[in-house]
């Protein structure tokens, strides 16, 4: 054997520059405006949510005037959509070709009221009603009339549930 050896070769030296060396650069900024976005939709999207909800909860939350407080505040009222509580006085129920008419009254004023659609078979004369419509001039027209019967009231008047004969045309 002929007595050569061979040197491992250096490792590769990192090429040159011609740019003195200097502080490392930071690395590139990652632009967020991505995460901006997303944030933006977001929140509308948390907006939107509690609108409907605030609005939900309104509507369904509506509770009624007596017959006494509409009357006290028909100006304002106007003619907005809101319920109606009073108690059908005797001797006023009138059956109408779409509907019925009766009047409601309150501790001190009455209200002509003028239901369109069919009453609850419990609707008779000297029931708590609530009626869902809005004034016309001096009469409250409704598109729902609910027949109210609380357990305090069926227990003070048990006579006055049981279901009546049908109104009279």
């Amino acid at each position: 054997m002929t007595g050569t050896t061979t040197e491992p070769s250096p490792p590769p030296s990192p090429p040159t520059s011609d740019v003195p060396p200097g502080p490392a650069m930071p690395p590139p900024r990652r632009r967020h405006r991505l995460s901006w976005r997303v944030l933006g939709v977001f929140a509308l999207l948390i907006a939107a949510f509690i609108f409907l909800l605030v609005e939900g909860l309104g509507s369904s939350l509506n509770y009624f005037d007596t017959v006494d407080q509409a009357v006290a505040h028909r100006v304002s009222l106007g003619t907005s959509t809101f319920r109606l509580e009073g108690v059908v006085v005797p001797g006023t129920v009138h059956r109408l070709r779409d509907g019925v008419s009766f009047v409601a009254a309150g501790s001190r004023h009455r209200v002509s009221v003028v239901n369109h659609g069919n009453p609850p078979q419990l609707f008779q004369p000297d029931i708590p009603v609530v009626v869902v419509g809005h004034f016309s001039g001096a009469t409250f027209v409704s598109n729902q009339l609910i027949v109210d019967h609380s357990a305090q009231y069926v227990q003070q008047h048990p006579a006055r549930v049981k279901a009546p004969a049908r109104i009279a045309p």
